[in-house]
């Protein structure tokens, strides 16, 4: 758990880091007072901002796992196995990973509002492809497209919301936006179980298309909120030696190619790689993640074979999941409220500015690292027959309790094998080997918390 997602910026950050916004902030020397900073709106349009992002985030995740019902129905009527079928969920998986090359560098030279004005349309007319294709080949690969326009708005988010709240506020506002893709893979096989056993499983693409589209009238009212963007559209001689500039020189060159690619694909991976903090992170939430969009193919598979469970029974059990996604939320607003709050409230008593370091905000994510070793192992020892089937269910709600980053380039892979690795184990020993990868990923954020600050301090981007 935390609050920490894909875009966000770095926990005390002002709502801009970027340096070429310094020249426009010298036309507005009083930003602070200024009607257009997002920190001076009302509570009420900030809120408002909050609920858009958050639905934005549960729109795309809703859509990424509600394929999954009919993954079997589908391989049946495009005369394929379930296997190939479970594409549809990997390679939407696999666009959320590639999406924010796109989304992030855009956020930051055009704003934060194209990105969301643009990504979802998109997205939504590729899933109207995937609902009408007559093949397994363009179903796949129009979901693939859609997790790649919509995954935009998932890494812009975190971004949005350090623009809008201030340091001190944010934590409340951002467990809302964090709880958001976690309840829509919780929410989606709900659904999808009545609409695939009522309907077919075209009409789960149906369902997430007119939610997107109900997503997208319900965001009209949204406004830009990047400090840079604001300046200029403010200051009228700034987009005047802006278009002049254009106009000197093409807009697309090599050296604008070579920034382009080597600030949103050679440093980031620089940065996975040769970072400790990044690389153990990122293998901590993405198999956390991973394990979340295994589920998808596993549930269906272990309760219809246990307990004979039909589609929408088996749609129901993910209830539990949603659960564990709230209880994250409380969880995460409450250390905020009484660990994090009064710990800066201590530092600015002693004279200190009140920013702690980024460490601080892990104390959910050590709990949440027993949480996941706990739920797989409880599911994976009491999923059987002599066993009350709501065991297993319960199991699931510390999983996703604990599960509370995103990362979806595992979550791609995991479904392609889930299947098998459970045929050829069985459920006990198949969710083990889950519970035993877990259990040695604890340790992570428990060295991160007592090590982070050395470690950053090492690291050649430290400032």
């Amino acid at each position: 758990m935390g609050n920490t997602t894909p875009g966000d910026k770095e926990e005390d950050s002002p709502p801009t880091s970027d340096p070429e916004s310094a020249p426009e902030s010298s036309h507005e020397p009083d930003w602070e007072n200024d009607p257009r900073n997002p920190y001076n709106w009302s509570d009420g349009k900030r809120l408002y901002h909050t609920v858009c992002v958050s639905l934005y985030a549960f729109t795309v995740t809703y859509m990424s796992s509600a394929y999954a019902p009919g993954a079997k129905a589908t391989g049946h009527d495009l005369h394929v196995s379930e296997t190939v079928s479970l594409l549809g969920i990997s390679l939407f998986c696999l666009g959320l990973a590639f999406g924010p090359v796109i989304g992030a560098p855009l956020s930051e030279s055009a704003g934060r509002l194209i990105v969301y004005r643009l990504g979802l349309p998109i997205c939504i007319l590729f899933l109207v492809g995937a609902a009408t294709s007559n093949n397994i080949g363009g179903v796949v690969i129009c979901r693939f497209f859609a997790g790649v326009f919509g995954s935009p708005a998932l890494s812009v988010g975190g971004g949005t919301m350090a623009d809008m709240w201030p340091p001190a506020r944010r934590g409340p506002a951002t467990a809302l936006f964090v709880m958001a893709p976690f309840m829509g893979p919780c929410i989606a096989p709900i659904i999808g179980g009545f609409v695939v056993e009522r309907l077919n499983w075209r009409w789960l693409e149906w369902v997430s298309v007119f939610w997107g589209v109900a997503t997208c009238i319900f965001a009209i009212g949204m406004q830009e909120t990047y400090k840079k963007i604001l300046l200029a559209r403010g200051n009228k001689q700034t987009i005047r030696e802006k278009l002049s500039s254009k106009m000197k020189k093409p807009t697309l060159s090599w050296s604008a190619i070579h920034k382009w690619a080597s600030e949103s694909l050679v440093t980031p991976m620089h940065l996975l790689f040769t970072e400790p903090i990044v690389l153990f992170l990122s293998l901590y939430i993405g198999f956390d993640f991973a394990v979340l969009y295994a589920f998808f193919a596993s549930i269906p598979l272990v309760f219809q074979k246990t307990y004979g469970f039909d589609s929408h029974q088996n749609g129901l059990v993910f209830i539990s999941l949603g659960i564990g996604a709230l209880l994250a939320t409380a969880t995460n607003i409450l250390c905020d409220r009484l660990i994090y709050q009064k710990k800066a409230k201590e530092a600015r008593e002693r004279g200190e500015t009140g920013h702690l370091p980024p460490e601080q905000r892990l104390y959910p994510a050590m709990m949440g690292s027993l949480g996941v070793a706990i739920g797989l192992f409880w599911f994976a020892w009491t999923a059987r027959p002599d066993i009350h089937w709501i065991s297993p269910v319960l199991a699931l709600i510390p999983f996703n309790w604990a599960n509370a980053f995103t990362r979806y380039v595992f979550a791609a892979a995991f479904p392609l094998f889930v299947i098998q690795m459970y045929n050829n184990l069985t459920t006990k020993w198949a969710a083990s080997l889950l519970g035993f990868i877990a259990i040695a990923l604890i340790p992570i954020p428990w060295v991160l918390f007592r090590f982070g600050a050395s470690i950053r301090r090492k690291t050649r981007y430290a400032l």
